[in-house]
């Protein structure tokens, strides 16, 4: 076997820290003498009690920078839609009364219907819905009102 044909190895080993003194790692393992990031792992974040720089700057202002806080609203499909009765009116008290949502969650959060599936049922909506809900609404006979 020659050494120019001997297979590259391109993984460098993990260091061992804490194995001895013969190591040059023993000891305090790298990470010097006493103090908070010698005891223990804190978060590369962390300032020293002080408040993080990420929380002392400024919400980013304008529409849409600030997905985070804002409340999506609750979605349903228009294929749920075909247990309601024929030419009833969908709002958020008919979807409470059938079970569909959760009222006290629909008034925080609003409802959205959306256009998966298939509607049967002639309705009358009056909540927003998406463009290929209002076509398949108004395809079953239905209308939209908002």
């Amino acid at each position: 076997m020659k050494l120019e044909n001997l297979p590259k190895i391109t993984k460098k080993k993990k260091k061992r820290l804490g194995q001895g003194h013969g190591s040059g790692r023993g000891k305090t393992a790298g990470r010097g003498t006493r103090g908070q990031k010698a005891r223990n792992k804190i978060p590369l974040s962390f300032e020293g009690g002080a408040l993080a720089l990420i929380k002392r700057l400024p919400f980013r202002r304008g529409r849409g920078k600030n997905k985070v806080f804002r409340k999506k609203p609750i979605v349903i499909n228009v294929k749920i839609l075909n247990l309601l009765k024929k030419d009833s009116i969908v709002d958020l008290e008919t979807l409470a009364k059938s079970n569909i949502i959760d009222k006290n969650e629909a008034e925080i959060y609003g409802v959205k219907i959306l256009g998966d599936g298939e509607l049967v049922v002639p309705l009358t909506v009056k909540l927003p819905v998406s463009k290929g809900a209002e076509r398949k609404i108004l395809k079953a006979g239905g209308k939209v009102e908002m």
